[in-house]
């Protein structure tokens, strides 16, 4: 049913609290129904009374023999039932009457802030169905307790648990890291992206984080086995394969890889490599397999004096 808004208090910014009244509807076609629905349950009690009035009448009467017929009598009392049901029906028609105008009145349902406002007093609103004045008349939001909502990428799902902490930057504080605990894991990877929804708990109790902001989350990954890994430049391609180059026995090896996280200039690599092989730290294809490489150490500063030593 539409209406018109006849109290809105609050406007955006506003903080408000659970049960805090934001806005007072006036109906005119309801407040119709109600007294409709009034006149209808005092008629129905006072059909009510007059023949529930008269069936005891006629009950007085029957104590003596012959003065009532008992087809009458009981004519009258089926009368009386039906107008207490009627009289029921007119009652359960108030009542939701009633209700109806309790919506009239908009309270908020918890403590928030009001972030936007898009209708004014004199307005007309109505049910969501298309028409002018269907859109929220406010938004509220709860800023003290915010989702962080992660998309995380297929390849670091495995190892993904609830209850650690996870540290995220924000734009607006670029010099502070906060941290939320993990809550909630999808468990299921989103077809088009191949990512999985993680949710983070963020207690905002200052309001210094805004809803809606994007995050730079540091996600941990973690392995419950050790893995490899080698500079980033080291691993290379010719478009059929990726590769890392091995060097045994003085000769290049390519040897196949496949890549995992990347981290500080190392990525993670899983292949037929052990633990101290020997890799090309700046490889390319130009170097084939079992072609004759020099290895020589990487040069460090001599610390103190900034002048490379090798060792």
């Amino acid at each position: 049913m539409t209406g018109f808004i006849d109290l809105l208090p609050v406007d955006r910014g506003s903080r408000v609290h659970m049960g805090e009244l934001i806005v007072r509807l006036s109906a005119p076609e309801l407040v119709a129904q109600r007294g409709q629905a009034d006149a209808a349950v005092q008629s129905a009690e006072a059909k009510l009374a007059s023949d529930q009035g008269t069936y005891l009448h006629l009950v007085d009467a029957a104590k003596t023999p012959g003065v009532v017929a008992g087809n009458d009598l009981l004519i009258a009392e089926h009368t009386a039932r039906a107008d207490s049901a009627e009289v029921e029906a007119a009652r359960d028609g108030l009542r939701t009457t009633t209700q109806l105008e309790s919506y009239l009145e908009i309270r908020a349902p918890f403590d928030g802030v009001v972030t936007s406002r898009n209708m004014h007093p004199g307005a007309l609103v109505g049910p969501a169905a298309g028409q002018p004045g269907a859109e929220p008349i406010v938004r509220i939001v709860d800023v003290a307790r915010l989702r962080l909502v992660v998309p995380v990428p297929e390849a670091y799902v495995g190892s993904i648990a609830t209850g650690p902490e996870v540290g995220f930057t924000v734009p607006a504080y670029p010099d502070r890291t906060f941290s939320a605990p993990v809550a909630r894991i999808a468990h299921d990877v989103d077809q088009r992206t191949r990512t999985m929804a993680v949710e983070l708990d963020v207690r905002n109790s200052d309001g210094r984080l805004t809803p809606g902001t994007f995050a730079n989350v540091e996600w941990p990954v973690e392995r419950d086995y050790p893995t490899l890994f080698v500079p980033s430049a080291a691993i290379t391609t010719d478009l059929q394969r990726t590769f890392v180059i091995r060097v045994q026995n003085g000769r290049a090896n390519w040897v196949d890889v496949t890549t995992g996280v990347t981290a500080n200039g190392d990525t993670e690599v899983f292949g037929n490599l052990q633990p101290g092989d020997l890799v090309i730290r700046n490889a390319t294809d130009a170097v084939r397999p079992n072609s004759s490489v020099r290895v020589q150490d990487a040069p460090v500063t001599e610390p103190g004096t900034g002048v490379p030593v090798h060792h």
